[in-house]
């Protein structure tokens, strides 16, 4: 078990986001036709806002909307339609929970819509890699920023799994996006690191990155850890469907909130809510050898 860093996360509008005395949940919220675990549950907009009521209600710490899929293979959404699909959703939302909301997205006219609507977090898949104009929108806007790190595009990624030293190289990478962000005017105190456990790795490489998480609070920010239903689990478990997967995501939030994540990134926010429960108290009872 690891010591977890305390950090203050500067939110738009003077807000600040307290990390490291518990973990937090983020409540995936997916505006899609094609997510992997809930695809098209939630398109329509009174579905769509029920069910993020529902995931505060469940104690979801963090709202994280999306309006594009970045499973591998999945087909990229113009700007637009993405836009479309979350802009009504987080306004609705943001008048009527106290939570933060993120956006999960890529692409900066969508971030700046989105942080206009109500959201205070950018969650990039990207890890700024995909659209340069993202980080002078972060940073104009305010907004927390999450960098996540990948390679490729969805399409492609896995041929990208090809590392000599796996933690080293994906540290690295996470360095150069931060670099990237401070480059463009973020503060070095408004960004969060997510190793990326799915993208650009396969399975193997996933359990390693979870394994080994505390390393990656060489970082000095807090980390945002989602494994939630994720296929990589399947190797231990063997073939199931995502809905099937919480049990086998409990481990895996365990591990994370045992390493030192400060977020968790989950579809199950009232059964990981638990789970992050005692992971939590048992780190209150370890202590430094």
């Amino acid at each position: 078990m690891y010591p977890r860093r305390r950090y203050s996360l500067p939110l738009p509008g003077g807000r600040t986001l307290a990390l490291g005395d518990r973990t937090l949940l983020m409540g995936v919220l997916n505006i899609t036709p094609d997510s992997f675990s809930d695809g098209g549950l939630s398109l329509d907009l009174d579905r769509a806002i029920e069910a993020g009521l529902r995931l505060v209600e469940a104690g979801a710490d963090i709202l994280d909307i999306g309006g594009e899929s970045t499973r591998p293979g999945a087909r990229p959404v113009p700007a637009g339609e993405e836009r479309d699909r979350v802009v009504p959703v987080i306004e609705a939302l943001a008048s009527k929970v106290r939570v933060p909301i993120s956006v999960d997205t890529y692409k900066s006219t969508v971030a700046a819509a989105a942080v206009e609507a109500g959201a205070s977090i950018v969650n990039d898949v990207s890890g700024l890699r995909y659209d340069p104009g993202l980080g002078p929108v972060v940073a104009a806007t305010g907004a927390a920023l999450v960098l996540m790190h990948t390679r490729g595009r969805s399409g492609d990624m896995y041929k990208e799994a090809s590392y000599h030293d796996l933690i080293g190289e994906v540290l690295d990478e996470l360095r150069e996006s931060m670099a990237f962000a401070t480059g463009a005017g973020v503060s070095r105190s408004a960004l969060l690191a997510d190793p990326g456990i799915g993208f650009a790795k396969h399975a193997q490489q996933s359990y390693e990155v979870l394994a080994r998480l505390h390393e990656f609070a060489e970082l000095a920010c807090p980390l945002l850890v989602g494994p939630s239903r994720k296929s990589f689990l399947t190797r231990a478990t063997g073939p199931d469907a995502p809905a099937r997967r919480d049990w086998a995501t409990a481990a895996a939030v365990t591990t994370a909130v045992l390493e030192g994540a400060h977020i968790v990134r989950v579809h199950a926010v009232e059964e990981m809510r638990d789970v992050v429960r005692v992971a939590d108290e048992i780190r209150r009872y370890h202590q430094e050898p």
